[in-house]
């Protein structure tokens, strides 16, 4: 062998040597679990498209489309999502029975806010045990915020318990002494905001709330209720029902001509969903609170965070009623997804989605201004702000200052 021939082969051989310590070091950077290559990142999700909570099925539907947008748009750091999402019609079995479908048959990187309290409550022993993120759930459940317990669940919008709180604290500031009666729906759902009133209230809650009455999912109509609730005459009616049961209550309410202090849950504030059903002018006066920009003020929607929302809508689905808040609900998610990914960088592992989700710090223009998302390895509540408002009969009308509901539970 020439000396030339002998030095061309060493170059070669040193070049090689580079170019495998190159790959190594770039397969070292990459760490994937289940559900994550290259190209790809599998993300499952159960919605009530059926049931008694289809109302719901828009969030779904608004889902598919936003990833549709993120793929049209080169994926999330290079990787196509599949969107893989269930009819879980609102019940606990059958979201059981399609969270193991996704879990071991779909194999899906996460379960990505899966919509309901009863139904994610009787998946999240099963996810925690599989180590699989329960991520974003669609409910506000105190639950979804226990780490040490179930440290592969984390929630989003603010709890119930703490909206519950700012109720009292409200009733308390302004209508001291005066009565309550409460409908509530019978599991830990209405029952978080029970608790929540209590934190607050505490030994005048006894003296307070002269009716409280649960109502099961599976009831035709409230109405009976409602009767009940009115024969008592307090002075506060608190609503703590999903759309088709809050709807069912203010048209009842109107009926039986009364006329009580009205509180009902920011989860059914949707103009489409509830208010418009139960009638504009029954609902007028009713007091919510809320986290995210609502659709149907008109400054709100002059703003540039809605601009792009409804652009995306336009494109993507057109179809779906501008008055409903779902869709917003589910474009402020995903994009809390997006970057949350995003955040993850190469190392898509399981561990390391939880990990960033407890290290979340950021902002999403279509909320409330002054709303953050933030957390850390012991607290797993993204949002903790709230601001009151009011339904003139077209649209909500925001009062009072934005207000921080820390959990201290």
């Amino acid at each position: 062998m020439t000396r030339r021939a002998a030095h061309l082969l060493g170059t070669i051989g040193l070049a090689g040597l580079m170019l495998a310590a190159a790959s190594v070091s770039a397969n070292a950077q990459k760490k994937y679990d289940t559900g994550v290559t290259d190209t790809e990142i599998k993300i499952g999700n159960t919605i009530p498209y059926s049931g008694p909570a289809s109302v719901y099925a828009i969030i779904g539907k608004t889902y598919s489309a936003f990833f549709r947008m993120i793929n049209d748009n080169g994926g999330i750091n290079g990787r196509k999502v599949n969107f893989i999402s269930y009819d879980d019609a609102y019940s606990p079995p059958k979201a059981v029975e399609q969270t193991h479908k996704l879990v071991e048959s779909d194999e899906v990187f996460i379960d990505f806010a899966p919509l309901g309290t009863p139904s994610n409550a009787a998946i999240q022993k099963y996810l925690n045990q599989k180590g699989v993120p329960q991520l974003f759930v669609g409910s506000g459940a105190s639950r979804w915020g226990d780490p040490a317990h179930f440290p592969w669940t984390i929630g989003l919008q603010p709890s119930y318990r703490s909206e519950a709180r700012i109720y009292a604290t409200y009733i308390q500031k302004n209508y001291p002494g005066k009565t309550i009666g409460i409908l509530y729906q019978n599991d830990d759902f209405g029952k978080d905001y029970i608790v929540g009133l209590k934190d607050v209230l505490r030994d005048d809650y006894a003296k307070l709330v002269i009716a409280e009455s649960p109502y099961e999912v599976s009831s035709p109509t409230v109405d009976s209720l409602i009767v009940g609730i009115r024969t008592a005459n307090p002075d506060i009616f608190i609503n703590i029902a999903t759309p088709k049961f809050a709807a069912q209550a203010i048209k009842k309410v109107a009926e039986l001509n009364w006329h009580p202090i009205h509180i009902m849950t920011n989860v059914a504030i949707s103009p489409a969903q509830t208010l418009k059903p139960a009638g504009y002018e029954n609902s007028t006066g009713i007091l919510s609170a809320a986290y995210q920009m609502i659709v149907t003020d008109p400054v709100m929607e002059a703003t540039p965070g809605m601009k792009k929302f409804r652009a995306f809508m336009e494109k993507y689905y057109p179809e779906a009623d501008k008055s409903e808040s779902g869709p917003l609900t589910a474009w402020n998610a995903g994009n809390v997804l997006v970057a949350l990914l995003k955040q993850c960088g190469d190392n898509l592992t399981r561990e390391n989605v939880m990990k960033q989700a407890a290290n979340l710090d950021l902002e999403v223009d279509t909320y409330l201004p002054g709303v953050r998302i933030k957390t850390s390895a012991s607290d797993f509540y993204p949002i903790e702000q709230l601001q009151m408002m009011k339904f003139n009969g077209q649209t909500w009308e925001l009062f009072g200052p934005l207000i921080d509901s820390h959990q201290e539970e």
